[in-house]
């Protein structure tokens, strides 16, 4: 949006001056990361929660994210000829204003200073953060939005309302060292602009989760993951990550429950349920993203139906569903809080809105009748037909939900060899313990008793339909080819795969059955909640741990995918922009790592399964340990130099699909994980 000369005076007088209300005396929840171009100050003090990122490069931008109502506000800046860098001067504190209405809006003010001779405004965005990741990534506007400015003297000021009424959003940027004229912000003669940042929301504040309500006594003594995990944390529900992610997701807040769970209380365990089961469809679908504040304001809108900020719930992925049977099922029957307390928890309502009068039990039910049925046809006909496929018209359906994050492929791996056998098989257990009785019909009980065995096809079916075999040649060829067009080595690859066919199970199917042909990291859910054989668990490890690029490792970390034996096509969608491509993803890591710790408890492993799995373990952890500086990040990208392989920030580069959160969820998962004794 460039600036007006008729704007720059014109309702000078709605410049609002902020208004002190007492903090709370509560130590402040605050910490910073730095991420490739993004400087990240993240602030929770009483009904104050704000991430602001100060994005350095030739595209600068300052950015604030709310939890409350996902709401935020951004500041994008024209292109740049030459690299700027930004560096906080003052750091966020809890900021209130007063509207024009005398409602509170609760925020931030911070002052950054940036090293460049100008900045021009190009738009500002004030809105739910779906609407900034939009612009953002994808350079969507939206009209209905659109903010004009109010210049007063040396002062930036958008604010409006939200488009329902409700208190709205304000950003206000003050030239301390500089010069503004038209929207244009000169240095002085330093060559620096030093900037006052005031952002606000009015959307309701959440109620922190923190200190000895979210985490055990066994939570690990990592300071990163601890700042990570508490701010996203709230009684109201778990954010999925920040910025881009700042409300609930169902598949984040299940997988990282089932990783956290030695480190959390019952409490935060049973809040994170409540939030899953309350957003649980009438047929039982586990809620994948919910749309809150000014979106769903936008969504009924668009819809021709009445201005209200009434929650939507997306339930376009398949995986979410087959998620919360484990995760009850392991919280239930083996956490530490008993089974007299997890009956408690069922009989008590599920925190539905509007509805005081369902139990948790009774909504839980729901989604394993879903479970149950939609995982009938394959028992009745183990075929391709009748495995688990993604929604017709859709691209996604599970946690790669890129555009191509699946290969294209329609029959996901994880959610027909792992997911949906470990659900049957906690609900087998779950019907066992008698906590489902009194939620249970006549006619739920002979379904259920029929669980275990459903299980026992599923486990023993669905994963051969994803095998694939590369004879010792072709593997050969396909390393020594691959290796030298990314232009990283390929001894240790080759040295790994010995001569030997390569074998590993595809990350989908295509609609006719055929494989995707991508060594992936999701055999790791296999790990996490099934049983594999013996051999099978050594091979499927085996395939993960071989060296880049003929299975997943490098220095830098677990690659999530690997296009090796793939097509051309292949290997041009999984490359290291790619957001499921040639990236690590640090929940992916700590997937792995929990899962081998629960396979080495068994007792049936074969000394040579068992060795192996304890170097492989020790190998992961190394890589882990070496990146520790990352871990709480969502991914991130590589680059080969001076032979070894070097971490770039994801979104750093021009061609990345997007940017990285600095704080996410279920990377907060070492929090729960113990690191092999050296």
């Amino acid at each position: 949006m460039l600036l007006k000369s008729s704007l720059s005076l014109a309702a000078a007088a709605l410049l609002a001056a902020p208004v002190a209300h007492a903090q709370s005396a509560a130590q402040p929840l605050q910490f910073e990361v730095k991420e490739g171009n993004n400087l990240n100050s993240f602030y929770r003090q009483g009904p104050v929660a704000a991430h602001l990122l100060l994005r350095s490069g030739l595209d600068p931008r300052i950015l604030v994210a709310f939890p409350a109502g996902n709401s935020g506000v951004g500041l994008w800046f024209d292109h740049l000829g030459q690299s700027a860098t930004w560096r906080m001067v003052t750091p966020p504190t809890a900021q209130t204003v007063e509207d024009a209405k005398g409602r509170k809006l609760y925020g931030i003010t911070a002052t950054a200073e940036i090293t460049a001779p100008a900045l021009q405004v190009k738009q500002a965005v004030l809105s739910s953060v779906r609407v900034l990741r939009d612009y953002q990534s994808d350079g969507i506007k939206t009209p209905e939005v659109d903010t004009l400015p109010v210049i007063k003297g040396q002062t930036l000021l958008w604010q409006r309302d939200r488009l329902d009424g409700a208190p709205g959003y304000r950003l206000a940027v003050t030239v301390v060292q500089g010069s503004l004229a038209m929207g244009r912000i000169t240095a002085g003669a330093d060559g620096r602009i030093t900037l006052r940042i005031e952002a606000q929301s009015g959307e309701t504040p959440l109620t922190p989760l923190q200190g000895d309500a979210l985490l055990s006594p066994k939570a690990n003594r990592d300071p990163a993951a601890r700042n990570t995990l508490s701010f996203l944390s709230y009684r109201e529900k778990f954010m999925a990550g920040s910025w881009r992610f700042n409300t609930y997701f169902g598949r984040d807040t299940m997988m990282s429950l089932s990783l956290l769970m030695p480190a959390l209380q019952p409490e935060a365990i049973e809040g994170g349920l409540r939030s899953v089961i309350a957003r649980l469809s009438p047929q039982g679908e586990a809620a994948h993203e919910e749309g809150i504040g000014e979106f769903a304001v936008l969504d009924h809108l668009r819809h021709h139906q009445p201005l209200s900020g009434a929650p939507d719930y997306d339930y376009a992925m398949i995986d979410s569903s087959y998620m919360l049977a484990p995760l009850v099922e392991r919280y239930m029957l083996d956490g530490p809080s008993g089974l007299a307390r997890a009956k408690a928890f069922l009989a008590a309502p599920s925190g539905k809105a509007g509805d005081s009068s369902e139990t948790a039990g009774a909504a839980l039910m729901r989604n394993l009748r879903f479970v149950l049925s939609t995982t009938q046809p394959f028992v009745q006909t183990p075929a391709v037909a009748h495995l688990l496929a993604i929604k017709d018209g859709r691209p996604t359906g599970e946690w790669r939900d890129s555009n191509t994050g699946l290969g294209l492929g329609r029959y996901p791996y994880d959610v027909n060899a792992a997911l949906a056998p470990a659900a049957l098989r906690a609900i087998q257990r779950l019907t066992a313990s008698g906590v489902l009785t009194p939620y249970m019909t006549g006619e739920d009980k002979a379904a259920f008793a029929k669980a275990g065995a459903a299980a026992d096809i599923w486990a023993s079916k669905a994963p051969g339909f994803f095998d694939v075999t590369v004879p010792a040649a072709q593997a050969k060829a396909d390393i020594t080819a691959y290796a030298a067009e990314l232009k990283v080595p390929s001894q240790a690859a080759l040295k790994a795969v010995n001569g030997q066919p390569v074998r590993y199970h595809a990350l989908s199917l295509n609609a006719d059955g055929s494989p995707v042909r991508m060594v992936n990291s999701d055999p790791g859910f296999d790990l996490m909640f099934g049983h594999p054989a013996p051999a099978l668990l050594d091979r499927d490890v085996t395939a993960m741990m071989r060296p880049f690029p003929a299975g997943l490792m490098t220095d830098i970390g677990l690659l999530v995918a690997n296009a090796v034996y793939g097509t051309p096509e292949d290997k041009s969608r999984f490359t290291q922009s790619a957001y499921h491509g040639l990236v690590v993803w640090s929940w992916q890591q700590a997937l792995l790592a929990g899962g081998l710790d629960r396979q080495l408890k068994r007792t049936d492993l074969p000394p040579k399964v068992r060795a192996d799995l304890v170097a492989d373990r020790k190998t992961l952890w190394t890589a882990i340990e070496a990146h520790r500086d990352m871990a709480s990040s969502e991914l991130w990208s590589w680059a080969f130099e001076n032979g070894h392989y070097k971490v770039v920030a994801f979104g750093a580069g021009a061609g990345d699909a997007d940017e990285s959160n600095a704080a996410q969820l279920w990377s907060s998962a070492y929090l729960g994980l113990t690191p092999p004794t050296r």
